[in-house]
């Protein structure tokens, strides 16, 4: 039954990472963290299959590898919580909300900035 829940989780995280690729601001690389682990428990097989893919398997790899992140995906990931702060301005939300935004985007930015390239 564990099985079953982590290849359920692993396939959910990775249609929500390659939906991640084409939709401005869903995230890609957490989700395929999230499947590599999952299939890792749940299907070996499945999770070669994910880390040997052409597209897929590098920001895997170099997370799992070395913790890093490729700056491409730095400016993508920081640019986008940018603009959703900017966002949430220019449509007049209450400036306690902004500011939570503001508090988690930039520990989230930081720890995205202070990964190895």
């Amino acid at each position: 039954m564990k099985r079953i829940g982590y290849l359920a989780l692993g396939w959910a995280a990775l249609a929500l990472g390659a939906i991640g690729v084409v939709v401005p601001g869903l995230p890609t690389t957490p989700f395929l963290l999230v499947a590599a682990f999952a299939f890792g428990k749940g299907s070996p097989r499945t999770r070669a299959w994910l880390i040997d893919h052409a597209h897929l398997g590098p920001p895997i790899r170099d997370w799992e590898e070395r913790g890093a992140i490729s700056r491409k995906a730095k400016v993508l990931a920081v640019s986008m919580m940018a603009a959703l702060l900017l966002l949430s301005v220019l449509l007049g939300l209450r400036p306690a909300l902004i500011a939570v935004q503001a508090v988690c985007m930039g520990g989230a930015a930081l720890f995205i900035l202070t990964r190895p390239d």
